[in-house]
């Protein structure tokens, strides 16, 4: 099971082995190609031979045409079957894409939606299930502290100020806190 590495000469000499096997496959493809072309012309397309008078080259003119229009419906026919066999590969790829269950994904939008909207689509119709955490939250009384009624008995904070400027306001504050 264990292999051996090739020498980095061997394997040169491989591959100069392939590509010359290839080049000779390439030229002899080429040759027979250039034998069928020089077949199909000398059947198809005799050697013209130029007529002597006026009715000789008008026989010659419809003969042409008449294989020009022979041609174009060919070419014309096997348009059409390369664009129907066209149109039944894309439908068997859809259908091999539908067997195998492999959709291509589409692209996301964001969507705005509450929670009980989500859960609602997530679970049907049937489940109907309220978000509403602020019924669930217990109920605190709030200790009012002594301070805080102070502050609020304060009132105007712009008479606070002007009662406190001057002399007078520090001297009120020293008697109020004595």
């Amino acid at each position: 099971m264990s292999e051996k590495k090739m020498s980095s000469s061997r394997k040169h000499h491989l591959k100069s082995l392939m590509l010359s096997i290839a080049k000779g496959l390439l030229e002899e493809e080429e040759r027979e190609q250039e034998e069928e072309r020089s077949q199909y012309m000398a059947e198809n397309c005799p050697p013209v031979s130029m007529p002597r008078s006026m009715q000789e080259l008008q026989e010659l003119c419809r003969e042409i045409h008449h294989k020009i229009d022979v041609i174009d419906e060919e070419r014309y026919d096997l348009e059409m079957k390369v664009n129907k066999s066209n149109k039944e590969i894309d439908d068997l790829k859809i259908k091999v894409q539908d067997l195998m269950g492999k959709f291509k994904k589409p692209v996301l939008r964001k969507v705005r939606m509450s929670a009980d909207a989500m859960l609602k689509a997530l679970l049907g119709s049937k489940h109907t299930v309220n978000l509403d955490l602020r019924a669930n939250l217990k109920q605190v009384k709030k200790e009012v502290k002594e301070e805080d009624k102070d502050l609020r008995d304060v009132g105007d904070w712009r008479k606070n100020i002007e009662d406190k400027s001057g002399m007078d306001g520090r001297k009120k504050m020293f008697e109020a806190e004595a």
